[in-house]
């Protein structure tokens, strides 16, 4: 049985033919195993002639039409999706016609057909299902669905992955301290801009190789991760959601942070004149990532954060002795002296709030010693003296965030977001998923970093048009529906 395929006459595979023997359907089908046979025979007949082809084309001299001399006749391997082909390689010499016009005598055109010995659609499942799952577990997938050849290890997997994510790497443009350039007036000529983006960071901790971070720093570094959402598109039908996309980067490994971040903005249509509002949980790696990044950015103190230290002072409170020598007093009690602290916080007014947590510092401390009754606990013990560090950590925690304390109780009766509840999903689908929960390994800060580039890039659904714009007619009408984006 014969077919054409481009051209092409193919001889049908039919080792191992099997008739449909009563209900059996499984006999009527291929098996995978055949499957993989038949596309691995189709694969190297159809390599085969394209570059025969492409050689024959190519052995004439561009100048004089003079067919080139052969110096070696050679084989290479180049890996596709079903199996390993080995295509000519040869050498040829250059023509005399034109001495001077190369350094070298001799010239492989193979290098230029095949400048990579990996097809871009092996190149392309490689690096998205790496950036999914495990390196060895996306090579045993790859080997059990496709018919490659034994050679393709986790190893080459990675390589891979940390070479396109280092060709990603290279594409980004120069960080600068202000990205925008624009002056005021020409903001006010810009048109009007799509729904609010809201951007929520976090960090992550991960597991260090051993002499990764130098010797003397602990065996972990932190990972940054963010999730922008678009309130709306002002073009899009009416009722569609949100739109997201992810980010993440090893801070201390990347020298790129703010442009990553405006690029990731910019690719969902932010404009200069958009509200954009950032919500950190007040540490000092991601409060300065946003600094400076854009003009009209309102930063926010995550609520939960914020309300998460007064919960460890009214749980230390509880467990405060009391003084035995000291008269009951009917004033307000230490857990009535916290609510203050939270109802300031809550309305925004971290100046009274600062003053409330001074005046709780002197209690603990003993100080106040008028005879008002205020300190009704035992001054200098050791439950004390712990809630005093936790008192000076939160004076300092609210004092270094001012600026992002907002009145929380306006904006929750509007109905906007107070808390970084959207982006703490984020970090465990984005980096805890596949570097923490179940994969424990030690990683290196530019191993990691470079990981999420392209897991990033997957998650979100552009990573099929990333390769697309490196190879030339890759999957130019795609055969299967495009991939979500990320909505984790």
């Amino acid at each position: 049985m014969f077919c054409s395929w481009h051209g092409i006459p193919l001889q049908a595979y039919s080792g191992n033919a099997r008739l449909w023997v009563g209900n059996q359907i499984h006999t009527l089908l291929y098996s995978l195993a055949e499957s993989k046979q038949l596309l691995q025979q189709t694969q190297q007949a159809l390599v085969t002639h394209q570059v025969t082809a492409y050689l024959a084309q190519h052995r004439p001299c561009p100048t004089c039409a003079t067919p080139r001399r052969i110096k070696q006749q050679t084989t290479a391997p180049f890996r596709t999706l079903f199996g390993r082909v080995a295509v000519a390689n040869p050498r040829w010499y250059q023509c005399a016609c034109q001495p001077h016009a190369t350094a070298t005598k001799t010239v492989r055109p193979l290098a230029q057909l095949l400048p990579e010995r990996v097809s871009p659609e092996l190149r392309y499942l490689e690096t998205k299902w790496a950036s999914l799952m495990a390196y060895g577990l996306a090579t045993r997938l790859i080997h059990e669905v496709l018919p490659i050849d034994a050679t393709h290890n986790a190893t080459t997997v990675r390589n891979h992955l940390l070479h396109d994510a280092q060709r990603l790497e290279q594409q980004l443009g120069d960080d600068r301290v202000m990205v925008w350039d624009t002056c005021q007036a020409e903001r006010d000529r810009l048109p009007m801009p799509d729904g609010p983006l809201s951007v929520g960071l976090d960090g992550a901790i991960l597991r260090a190789r051993r002499g990764s971070c130098g010797a003397q720093t602990a065996n972990l570094f932190e990972v940054i991760a963010g999730k922008s959402i678009l309130a709306f598109r002002r073009d899009a039908p009416e009722g569609m959601p949100p739109t997201s996309k992810c980010f993440a980067l090893v801070q201390r490994y990347d020298r790129k942070p703010r442009r990553r971040l405006f690029d990731l903005l910019r690719s969902q249509g932010m404009q200069a004149n958009q509200q954009v509002t950032f919500f950190t949980d007040g540490g000092d790696t991601v409060r300065r990532l946003p600094d400076d990044l854009y003009p009209q950015a309102e930063h926010v103190l995550d609520w939960f954060h914020l309300t998460m230290r007064l919960t460890v002072l009214q749980q230390c409170a509880r467990g405060l002795p009391v003084r035995p020598d000291y008269p009951p007093w009917d004033g307000p009690s230490l857990a009535d002296s916290i609510e203050r602290i939270k109802h300031h916080l809550w309305h925004g007014n971290t100046a009274s709030a600062l003053e409330a947590v001074d005046t709780l510092a002197e209690w603990l401390d003993g100080w106040d010693d008028d005879e008002d009754g205020a300190i009704t606990i035992q001054p200098g013990s050791a439950a004390a003296a712990t809630m005093g560090r936790y008192v000076h950590d939160l004076s300092t925690y609210i004092d270094h965030n001012s600026g992002s304390i907002i009145n929380y109780g306006e904006r929750y009766r509007q109905g906007e977001r107070i808390s970084t509840s959207f982006v703490e999903s984020t970090v465990k689908y984005v980096v805890s998923k596949r570097m923490v929960k179940k994969q424990q390994m030690q990683w290196t800060p530019k191993g990691a970093h470079l990981l999420l580039q392209v897991r990033t890039q997957v998650l979100n659904g552009d990573w099929e048009a990333t390769v697309r714009g490196w190879y030339a007619g890759f999957r130019s009408e795609p055969l299967i529906p495009p991939a979500l984006p990320f909505s984790g």
